[in-house]
Formats: C-alpha cells, structure tokens, sequence
C-alpha cells in the first residue's frame, strides 16, 4: 500500500478511497490483517482516522471485524455467494420489471453505461467494479422507489467483493461492459418476460463463475 488518493476531501475519506480501491483491485488479499498501527505509519495520519476508515469499510461489507482480531476482508463462501444471489436474482428481476411496468425514464441508467463503456483492457479492477456497482444502483434508482433502492444497496458491500472475485473469469473489462449494453438493449425493448430472462441469465452466469 502506498500512498493517498490526491482529492479535495477528509483524510479519513482519502483513506477510505485509497484502501476501497486496493481491496477491489486485489492488491490486499482476502483474510489479510489490516493492523490500525501498520495503516498509521503507512498513510502518515493519526489513529483515530484510520479507526474510522476502518469502520465506514466495515460499514460497507468491505472489511470485517472480529474480537481480539484486526480488520480484515471477508472471503465469501461458496454458500454465502448462493445465498446472496438467491436473494440478488429476485431482487434485480424486480427493479427490471418495476422500471417498465411504470414506465420510467431510463436517463440514469444510459448516463450509467457510459463508465462500463469507457472500460479498457488496461482499466484498474476497481473501476470495473464502481462502474458495474453503478450501472445496477442506478436501475435500482430509476424505479423512483426509495425502499426498493435501500434494499438494493443493502446488497451492495458484498455485491462490490463478488465482483472483486470476479477479476480471473473475465477475458477483459471491455467484455463485461458489452453485456451490460446488451441487458440495457433488451430493457429498451419493453418486453418485461425478456429483461427478466436477460437480467437472470446475467447474473447466473456471475454466480456460475463465483461457484464453480
């Protein structure tokens, strides 16, 4: 680890930023402890303020805490992932059909393609996750339901480290960005059985790579 995201913000969100971006890009190993003390001296801030990054990490599922142990990130289990996905799948079929039965604007959702196409073979593991993580929220979003979008983002810390996992299955990020324009393709459609059936097989093939 090394070193600060350089934004006009706190230093406990800098921290944030900077540790988010390593856990999604792979670069700290899941079950690797985070010592408080080892985070001070690397980012040169007090204690408290890495005691706090900590928390909002934790807060977000992207770290964990335990008694008497060191933050450290959750490695999903195989059971774990098919429960999360049980209750993913039905969710997103949900806020697909939601968004056509009431007829809502999809300007977000075209706004949130733009990231997934702007993906290059080269781009950091991180940004395909923020830009996947968008795309979904912002269909979550669209639907103009604030209990729906709560229930989505309550997914969304474990949601960011599947697709973390995801990084090996994936010929390129180019790849997974043409999938999400296909699904926003077949949403265009109207046809409410097909997006269904599109946004299931899009996740069942993550959850097919995440188990097998």
């Amino acid at each position: 680890m090394s070193g600060l995201a350089v934004t006009p913000i706190s230093m406990t969100e800098a921290v944030v930023v900077s540790l988010r971006e390593k856990i999604l890009d792979g670069a700290i190993e899941p079950g690797a402890p985070l010592p408080e003390a080892d985070l001070t001296k690397e980012f040169g801030v007090a204690r408290p303020t890495v005691r706090a990054a900590i928390q909002t990490l934790c807060h977000e599922g992207l770290l964990k805490r335990e008694r008497n142990r060191s933050a450290f990130v959750p490695l999903l289990t195989r059971e774990e992932v098919l429960d999360l996905f049980s209750v993913r799948i039905p969710i997103e079929c949900l806020v697909v059909r939601e968004l056509l039965t009431r007829g809502a604007p999809l300007d977000a959702v075209h706004a949130a393609i733009e990231p997934l196409a702007n993906l290059k073979a080269d781009s950091p593991w991180s940004a395909v996750v923020d830009a996947d993580i968008g795309f979904h929220h912002a269909l979550a979003r669209s639907v103009g339901s604030p209990r729906l979008e709560r229930l989505y983002l309550s997914m969304s810390g474990e949601i960011r480290l599947c697709i973390a996992q995801l990084r090996p299955s994936w010929a390129s990020p180019a790849e997974l960005g043409a999938e999400h324009r296909d699904l926003l393709a077949v949403l265009e459609r109207g046809d409410v059985d097909e997006v269904e059936a599109r946004m299931t097989a899009h996740l069942d093939r993550a959850l097919h790579d995440l188990t097998d």
